[in-house]
């Protein structure tokens, strides 16, 4: 054994195998450096053929990056790690979770008639009349809908698409902050991240041109065009335009437009689709509004993304559940489902108001222009985290969102009322007067 790095084996699924166990652990952490390949194999008593080998897999399973130089290390959140949130402690009031509120969700009804028989539904995967409202649904935004398919959520399509259209090593441009789980299945799908900085108005058009430039190379573009998490921003019409003018110089890069909160996003959705783009899909799911349980999607996408989708899907599951589609379709079209998600728009419009105006009152930075999320940047994530922690509250530190953006903590505003935004707001201020070097000084 490599004593000094922890490293066993005499095969390169061994060694690999090995590292893997470190990470998992937490023995070997992000950013720590694997030694170089001959000194391995010569501390093993193994050929350096072997220790490139086992290198070459675990970088496929995007457990480690080799970056020139800078030698062989274990990237920031490898895949057999997680970003997952640590548990909420006991007697705490959570707003770390992301989670919409369970009182502006409607009762999930089962379909009264199941599908009939045992038979196969490869051949009609997808309901007529579902298939028909999420065509009105979509088309009334503006979205192209010639093309439309089922998934089990966004993180299933994108994950699917992601493994028939890239290959390990391939590069993603990634919202910086951004949505924590797709950061970890770009991750464990062995792709490389380019961070690309957001503001209110959603991913800055410089950063996409530097990640999409010769150099960088992304081959696909993620982004949030309304409700972005965990920043909240939202596409304005110029924000729009500006990404398009960038994004028609690349027409071999696959545009992912994730529209997860579409319905109580407080916000139109500017959209990037039907304006020109070679390769795109706009994907939608229902969790925020329909119920966290329902793990299903509806995409609209350019007709060589729908065959390669569905091809892959064909081969896996075959189809989204019919009695999940049953159910869906039922919410979708059921008018007092529709108030009750009118409702929780405005519910949630007025409390995440209510805390970026509180917080502003008191000096503090805040971002939140639509969905149910504020970020505010702070200088010590832990610092913040653990200072409202003695006040009763528990937010979420930032590091899991981020890339290379700066510090901050996100608060989901969903359950927030107004009042306690002010109560909350107090309490941040205090933490902040407690330590100045926690928030920029």
């Amino acid at each position: 054994m490599a004593t000094q790095y922890g490293i066993s084996g005499t095969t390169a699924k061994g060694i690999a195998a090995s590292v893997e166990r470190a990470v998992a652990e937490g023995s070997m952490a992000p950013g720590a450096a694997l030694p170089p390949v001959r000194r391995l194999a010569d501390d093993l008593g193994v050929s350096p053929g072997t220790v490139a080998t086992a290198y070459k897999e675990l970088r496929q399973r995007g457990i480690v990056v080799t970056r020139g130089r800078g030698g062989t290390v274990v990237v920031p959140a490898p895949a057999v790690a997680s970003r997952r949130p640590p548990k909420v402690p006991e007697g705490l009031r959570d707003l770390a979770g992301g989670h919409p509120d369970p009182r502006l969700l409607p009762g999930l009804v089962p379909p009264s008639r199941l599908s009939p028989g045992a038979r196969s539904h490869r051949s009609t995967p997808r309901l007529a009349r579902l298939e028909d409202a999420v065509r009105a649904w979509l088309g009334s935004d503006g979205v192209p809908v010639e093309h439309v398919t089922f998934a089990h959520g966004a993180l299933d399509l994108v994950g699917r698409l992601f493994s028939v259209e890239l290959r390990p090593g391939d590069a993603v441009a990634m919202e910086d902050p951004g949505y924590h789980h797709l950061l970890d299945l770009v991750t464990a799908l062995g792709l490389r991240m380019i961070p690309v900085a957001v503001d209110d108005e959603g991913v800055l058009p410089e950063a996409v041109r530097t990640a999409l430039r010769a150099g960088a190379g992304a081959r696909a573009l993620v982004c949030s065009p309304r409700a972005q998490n965990p920043y909240g921003g939202r596409f304005s019409a110029e924000r729009r335009e500006a990404l398009l003018g960038v994004l028609r110089e690349h027409p071999e890069v696959l545009v992912v437009e994730n529209d997860h909160a579409s319905a109580v996003a407080d916000a139109p959705l500017r959209t990037l689709t039907g304006a020109g783009l070679s390769r795109w899909v706009h994907v939608r799911t229902v969790s925020k509004f329909l119920g966290t349980d329902l793990r299903w999607a509806a995409a609209a996408c350019d007709p060589m993304t729908l065959g390669r989708h569905d091809g892959r899907l064909l081969l896996t599951s075959g189809w989204v559940s019919h009695l999940l589609q049953e159910t869906v379709y039922g919410l979708l079209t059921d008018e007092s489902t529709r108030a009750l998600v009118a409702r929780a728009e405005e519910t949630y419009t007025v409390r995440r108001n209510a805390l970026v105006q509180e917080l502003g009152d008191r000096g503090i930075e805040a971002h939140g222009a639509s969905g149910m999320n504020v970020w505010v940047p702070v200088r010590d994530e832990s610092a913040v985290v653990n200072g409202l922690r003695s006040y009763g509250w528990w937010v979420a530190a930032g590091a899991r969102f981020r890339l290379s953006a700066g510090p901050g903590v996100r608060i989901t505003t969903a359950e927030l009322a107004p009042a306690d935004a002010a109560r909350l707001a107090s309490d941040f201020a205090g933490v902040l007067g407690e330590s100045e070097a926690t928030y920029g000084g």
